[in-house]
């Protein structure tokens, strides 16, 4: 089969971390590149997620590029068409649109050890070759949908809430909501206005904290006004999180006051003890990914809403029926149970050196230094990898740091003349054990398998356990400290410079 495409670097995937990549590169001098997306747009998951009510829990003004700022005096927290309509417009304005190739999915990467490059395999079965090959189709974009027992047999419509199907009218109908995440907190105020009846079954309880107006007032807007306000506001946004939220994840002296408030505002909202201890989580607050939201609650006290929490035995022909044998009708499923996770780079087939499956690698759960680089993978990258989520402040500020360590990478990699780098060993041994044992000092180890932290073997393997400066620390340091140079011809024996001791690459 012929070679139908070679550039310097190739790109996969087109929200915000492939985005950001694709300005890095074009701000870097690099041109040779291109962006492969599978669907028709770009945006990751603010393209894929459109049901009622989807926005954002981080305020704009963080939830921006820094090279990309956003300046509105009107809206606090974005909503969904808002971020898909600026990732759009931040393509459009740094001239990445040439590079977009959309609807073309990535099948397979395999590394050519005697050119030190990537090739690509495209779902149409086009070849394409690569000097360098980063991966960054983010970690919420595959739905998670339960394996229930008799899914297939229910009659009416069922849907993810990421793929929601806006063909459904809803009014009137009685509806199921399986799931009680952030989706689903985000989408039910609305249905709660249209449908007769909702039930929500809910498997796990979870801390959910109030959420300010999504729009700013009249002083806020007046204050927006002076000069070098927006930076300021972003930049108290950015401490904020990390001085507040980020500790409660291990515990930290916000940890008793956030679950304090949580429960203060639960009794407040819900009137009713038993529902109210239905939502009472017994995990510590950070356990799970907190919702912030001010309308769930008020929506699960509407007369029309009803809370299920015993455990689903099967979906039936027109409804569901839970383990107390209890039947609940519905004429409409909807599954706002979250996503696959801990499944990295899933479905792409990715070959390393000596032709090593990277999933086979991965089977007790996905491990990469920082979120970005595996050893035996040279010339790869990965943008919010494992270990890269920030459940306590902004991800398009975790992939930018990325996105500049990858681009010193590739400036390195030219300057000291070598074909192909790649991690050494040595620094992702030390950067497991430091990560191992950060982990420990977290919440999430003692969290049961229903979190989307956590790899099935028990590993957790999305969230960073540490602060978002910390994590732009470690990626602050020089390349050379963690990489080296890989001959492209296999019988060459291995630089000796990957047996040298790494330098440390953390600190807190």
């Amino acid at each position: 089969m012929a070679i139908s495409m070679t550039y310097k670097v190739a790109v996969v995937g087109a929200g915000f971390g492939g985005i950001g990549m694709g300005v890095g590169l074009r701000r870097a001098g690099i041109t040779d590149f291109v962006i492969f997306e599978r669907d028709g747009d770009v945006g990751g998951v603010w393209r894929d997620n459109t049901y009622p009510g989807c926005s954002c829990d981080v305020p704009s003004h963080l939830y921006s590029f820094s090279f990309a700022p956003y300046r509105s005096r009107r809206i606090r927290y974005p909503r969904q068409a808002e971020i898909l309509e600026y990732l759009r417009r931040v393509a459009a304005d740094h001239g990445l649109v040439p590079h977009l190739r959309l609807g073309t999915a990535i099948r397979e990467a395999s590394y050519l050890e005697t050119e030190g490059g990537w090739e690509l395999t495209t779902s149409d079965g086009r070849r394409v070759v690569a000097e360098v090959v980063i991966f960054a189709v983010g970690q919420l974009h595959r739905p998670s949908i339960p394996d229930l027992a008799g899914r297939a047999d229910f009659a009416g419509p069922s849907f993810h809430s990421a793929r929601w199907d806006h063909d459904q009218d809803l009014h009137g109908r009685d509806v199921a909501v399986i799931g009680t995440g952030s989706s689903a907190a985000q989408m039910l105020p609305t249905l709660a206005t249209k449908a007769r009846r909702v039930r929500v079954f809910q498997r796990t309880p979870h801390w959910v904290l109030p959420k300010p107006p999504a729009d700013f007032g009249p002083l806020a807007r007046t204050a927006l006004r002076l000069p070098g306000a927006h930076h300021l506001y972003r930049r108290v946004l950015y401490y904020g999180s990390d001085a507040v939220l980020a500790p409660i994840m291990r515990r930290g002296w916000s940890a008793r006051p956030a679950e304090w408030a949580a429960r203060r505002y639960l009794h407040n909202r819900i009137a009713d003890p038993r529902l109210r201890a239905k939502l009472t989580p017994d995990y510590p607050i950070g356990g799970k990914r907190i919702i912030f939201d001010s309308h769930y609650y008020s929506a699960l006290a509407r007369e029309n809403v009803e809370l299920i929490t015993d455990p689903i035995a099967r979906i039936t022909r027109d409804g569901v029926r839970t383990a107390d044998g209890a039947h609940h009708a519905a004429d409409v499923i909807i599954y706002a149970t979250g996503f696959r996770a801990p499944e990295f780079l899933v479905p792409i087939t990715v070959r390393g050196r000596g032709g090593v499956l990277l999933h086979d690698q991965w089977r007790s759960g996905a491990t990469a230094l920082l979120g970005m680089a595996v050893p035996g993978y040279p010339n790869a990258f990965l943008i919010a990898g494992p270990n890269s989520f920030n459940p306590a402040g902004s991800n398009p500020g975790m992939k930018e740091c990325q996105v500049d360590y990858i681009v010193r990478c590739l400036h390195w990699r030219d300057r000291i003349g070598a074909s192909a780098i790649e991690v050494r060993e040595t620094a992702m041994r030390e950067h497991q054990q430091w990560l191992e044992q950060a982990v420990t000092k977290t919440v999430w180890p003692a969290m049961g398998p229903n979190c989307w932290y956590k790899h099935d073997s028990g590993r957790v393997t999305n969230p960073w356990p540490a602060s978002a400066r910390a994590f732009d620390r470690a990626l602050r340091r020089p390349p050379s400290e963690s990489f080296r140079a890989v001959p492209p011809d296999p019988a060459n024996p291995t630089d000796p410079a990957a047996s040298e001791p790494a330098a440390g690459i953390h600190s807190e």
